[in-house]
C-alpha cells in the first residue's frame, strides 16, 4: 500500500465513519476499486482510532458532561452501548465470515438509503421532539445492533432510532456521536483480543510513514463528516445521501458480478 492509498483509505473511514453511509462498507468497496485484497487489522484499529478525534474536538463538553453527577447521560449511553456489544462479542467472527468479503453490500447499501428516506420523512413529522431520554437512548442502541452488518451505517441507524422515537435531532446527533466511542473503542480491543487468541496478528504490514498519513486523513476526513453532519440533521435532508448509497449499491452489485 503507497501513501496515496493510504490517505484515501483514511480519509474515507473518517468521512464515512460520521455521515449515514457506513464506514466499513466503503472501506471494503474502496479495497476492492483499488485492487487491495486483504486489510491489516493493526492498520484498521489505528485509522478508527484517528478517528475519535473529531468527537473529542467537538463535543468535548458533552463528553466531560457523562462524567458529572447525576450520570444520568453516562447512564443513557451504557444503555445504548450495551445491545451492541453483546451482539459483537457473539456474533462478529460470523458477521465478517459472512458479510466481510463485500457481496451482500448491493443489500445493505440500499437498506442504509431507505433508512435515510424513513428518518427525513419521520423528521418532517416530529412536530413535538422530545429531549433525549431512556426511551430514545434504547432505540438508538437497538439499531445500532443491526449497523454490525457491513454497509449498514452506524451513525444513520441509530439517528434513526432516535428519531422513530421521537428525539430532538440535535440532541439524537450529538449522542450518536458520543455513542461512537465506545464502538470504535471496543472495536480496538475486540481486535486485540483476536491477537491474544491467536486469530490476528498485531504485525503493521503498512509502513509506519503510510499509516500516520492514513490517520491523518482520518481524523480530517471526521473533521469534514462531523460538520456535514449536524448540518443535515438540523435541517433534516437525507435524500442526497440515499440517492448515493442507491448508486453505490449498484456499484457494489457490478463489481460482485464481475
Amino acid at each position: 500500500m503507497n501513501v496515496f492509498q493510504s490517505m484515501l483509505l483514511g480519509f474515507v473511514q473518517g468521512l464515512t465513519e460520521f455521515l449515514p453511509v457506513s464506514s466499513s462498507g466503503h472501506l471494503i468497496l474502496v479495497r476492492e476499486l483499488l485492487g487491495l485484497e486483504s486489510s491489516c487489522m493493526m492498520y484498521d484499529i489505528l485509522l478508527h482510532l484517528g478517528t475519535l478525534v473529531p468527537v473529542f474536538v467537538f463535543f468535548g463538553k458533552e463528553f466531560l458532561g457523562l462524567f458529572r453527577p447525576p450520570f444520568g447521560k453516562m447512564l443513557r449511553l451504557i444503555i445504548a452501548t450495551l445491545p451492541a456489544a453483546v451482539a459483537g462479542f457473539l456474533l462478529s467472527g460470523m458477521i465478517d465470515d459472512v458479510f466481510g468479503s463485500g457481496k451482500f453490500l448491493c443489500v445493505t447499501f440500499a437498506l442504509t438509503a431507505v433508512l435515510l428516506l424513513l428518518t427525513e420523512r419521520l423528521s418532517s413529522r416530529n412536530d413535538r421532539p422530545s429531549p433525549l431520554g431512556t426511551k430514545q437512548a434504547v432505540g438508538m442502541g437497538l439499531m445500532q445492533v443491526v449497523a454490525l452488518l457491513p454497509g449498514l451505517s452506524r451513525s444513520g441507524s441509530t439517528v434513526f432510532g432516535g428519531i422513530a422515537m421521537r428525539g430532538n435531532r440535535e440532541d439524537v446527533a450529538k449522542f450518536s456521536f458520543l455513542m461512537s466511542v465506545p464502538v470504535i473503542l471496543g472495536s480496538a480491543c475486540v481486535g486485540l483480543i483476536g491477537v491474544a487468541t491467536g486469530s490476528g496478528t498485531l504485525e503493521l504490514t503498512v509502513g509506519w510513514w503510510e499509516t500516520l498519513c492514513g490517520i491523518a486523513a482520518a481524523t480530517v476526513g471526521g473533521m469534514f463528516a462531523v460538520k456535514i453532519m449536524m448540518k443535515i440533521i438540523v435541517k433534516a435532508k437525507y435524500k442526497p445521501l440515499a440517492f448515493y448509497l442507491f448508486g453505490a449499491s449498484i456499484l457494489s452489485l457490478v463489481l460482485a458480478l464481475i
